[in-house]
Parts: C-alpha cells; sequence; structure tokens
C-alpha cells in the first residue's frame, strides 16, 4: 500500500546505473598507437580500402566525444587497416571514415 523500504536503493541503483555508464571508457587494442588518421585523401591513396568506420553513438544521439577517437582507430584495427581517413568529424573527434592497409 505505500512504499516498500527496497524502493529508495532501486532508484539509487538506477539512477547510478545511468551515470556510470555515461563515464565508460573505450580501452585501446594492441596496435590503435601505430594507427594513423587523416583527413587527406592522398595520404591513403596507394592503400586498400578495408571496410567503413562508424563510431557509435551515445543514448541521446551523440558521439561520447572522451572515447571517439579510440574506439575509431579501434575499429580501424578491427578491419585489418593501420591507416584511417575521417570522413565526417575531426581528427580529434572522429565520426566516421574507411579504414585502410598501407604497405
Amino acid at each position: 500500500m505505500g512504499r516498500t523500504s527496497h524502493q529508495p536503493h532501486i532508484c539509487f541503483l538506477i539512477l547510478s546505473t545511468l551515470l556510470l555508464s555515461s563515464c565508460l571508457t573505450v580501452t585501446p587494442a594492441p596496435g590503435s598507437d601505430k594507427v594513423r588518421v587523416t583527413r587527406n585523401p592522398a595520404d591513403v591513396a596507394a592503400c586498400k580500402a578495408v571496410g567503413n568506420i562508424v563510431v557509435p553513438k551515445t543514448s541521446n544521439g551523440t558521439v561520447d566525444m572522451a572515447t571517439a577517437a579510440t574506439d575509431f582507430r579501434n575499429r580501424t584495427i578491427g578491419l585489418g587497416g593501420n591507416a584511417a581517413l575521417v570522413t565526417s568529424g575531426f581528427i580529434s573527434v572522429p565520426v566516421e571514415g574507411i579504414a585502410y592497409h598501407c604497405d
């Protein structure tokens, strides 16, 4: 008939989960620090395209600026690339691009 003693704890748990999910970090993949990121198509002209990169958006529809660059590099490694062309966003906050493998 009224509130139970568990209700405040449940609300706290839900709120904590929401706050923590917005503070998650992305761990760099092995080799991701070696990925060359560029906005200049001439830098990857002699390389082979291996896939498209899209950094996932948060629940509010934006890219997490704190983790975008690491996520972008990780996705490049996951596609077998060692270079990436940013087609949307900035070098520091890439949103979309193309992964390349350069010899």
